[in-house]
């Protein structure tokens, strides 16, 4: 099977979707398949936007003979207009669209959602075939679509699969006895932020949280790469020292695959108090290590965190009700042991990258077989 592989910018970028990429590409190489990756140009909406009238792509991805072409939706804005142009001049060419979360299901301007909501109905309306990262963000584009659209998804006309993350990317050999002895040293609990500093992963919040505790409640660890957005990056960086915080948090920078496993290995709960999450890999990963997740609400991370069973789901800014989590982890520790091992079931529980990597390969051969 020949496969094209559409995205913004370069497959090595630190963020899930871009991972989701990396390893199910990865995958289908290692199993036979030929998988070309095509970036489009990155940048402002508007510039992805008029990428989709350049012809020189259309031309290049009509002359190819892939039987299949992979769009992650990140890049909607540009397949808009190259779809349109590519159904009529290579009918055959079977398109998938990829989807991990909407743009427009992200917390913003009223008016600024309704712009990305067309474009991504628009792009949505394309493709003949999607792979979805979560149930959750399969509801998510049926809300989006108009009737009919949403009936072709429905009846199989346009065939779709839920394709969630795999759990074992991290090498993690922790136990089970090991997690409860952890939960049990003395001293302040242990909090790890682990995601790229943009508003929508709710950093700020967590700071003000921990502000807020007793002193000698909590420390926090934070994990993450400023590179997509600097100016917020160094404003939330810069709430630290302006909260009095300096001598109870590090900040570490962007870790990389197992840069991340002894620093989770180290921890007591991960929290990451999104807007929202198309499914929330950090938390999946972090559960490997026994780390009770402070998860979004909204999104799809409640496919698999069972509020105060292994995580929990916040409202996103509630500091005040993710403050009284933390001290409750802090001052009963029993507590947090169960929450811990409840957590490694999880993550023992769910699905590899291998399974998840089959059940994306079978998809795309399947279309390729009709």
């Amino acid at each position: 099977m020949r496969v094209g592989w559409i995205l913004d910018g370069d497959l090595d970028q630190l963020s899930g979707g871009y991972l989701y990429d990396r390893i199910v590409v990865d995958h289908l190489r290692r199993s036979g398949d030929r998988v070309e990756t095509l970036s489009l140009p990155t940048g402002s909406y508007a510039r992805r936007l008029a990428g989709g009238l350049r012809r020189d792509l259309v031309r290049r991805l009509a002359a190819e003979a892939f039987d299949v072409l992979v769009q992650d939706e990140l890049s909607h804005p540009a397949l808009v207009g190259i779809n349109r142009r590519l159904a009529r001049v290579r009918p055959g060419l079977r398109r998938v669209g990829l989807v991990f979360h909407l743009r427009s299901s992200e917390p913003r301007a009223r008016a600024a959602n309704l712009v990305y909501r067309i474009v991504e109905r628009a792009y949505l309306t394309t493709p003949e075939a999607f792979v979805f990262g979560s149930a959750a963000t399969r509801r998510a584009v049926l809300a989006v679509l108009n009737a009919s659209a949403r009936a072709a998804i429905l009846s199989g006309a346009r065939p779709s699969i839920v394709a969630v993350p795999g759990a074992d990317r991290l090498p993690s050999s922790i136990s089970a006895e090991a997690i409860r002895r952890r939960a049990f040293e003395p001293g302040p609990l242990r909090i790890l932020f682990a995601g790229n500093l943009i508003p929508r992963k709710g950093l700020p919040t967590l700071v003000r949280a921990v502000a807020s505790l007793p002193p000698g409640t909590a420390r926090l660890t934070i994990a993450g790469s400023p590179a997509f957005d600097p100016p917020y990056a160094r404003r939330a960086l810069a709430s630290i020292g302006a909260s009095g915080l300096d001598s109870v948090v590090r900040y570490l920078g962007p870790l990389v695959g197992s840069e991340l496993s002894p620093v989770m290995a180290n921890h007591h709960v991960l929290a990451v108090p999104s807007s929202y999450e198309g499914y929330g890999m950090a938390y999946l990963e972090g559960m490997g290590y026994g780390l009770p997740a402070i998860a979004a609400e909204a999104g799809g991370a409640g496919e698999f965190v069972r509020h105060g069973e292994n995580g929990f789901l916040m409202r996103f800014g509630d500091a005040a009700a993710l403050a009284e989590v933390l001290a409750r982890l802090h001052n009963d520790r029993a507590w947090l042991a169960d929450l811990a091992r409840s957590a490694l079931e999880t993550h023992r529980a769910h699905p590899t990258w291998a399974q998840t990597g089959d059940a994306v390969r079978r998809f795309l051969a399947g279309l390729v077989a009709v």
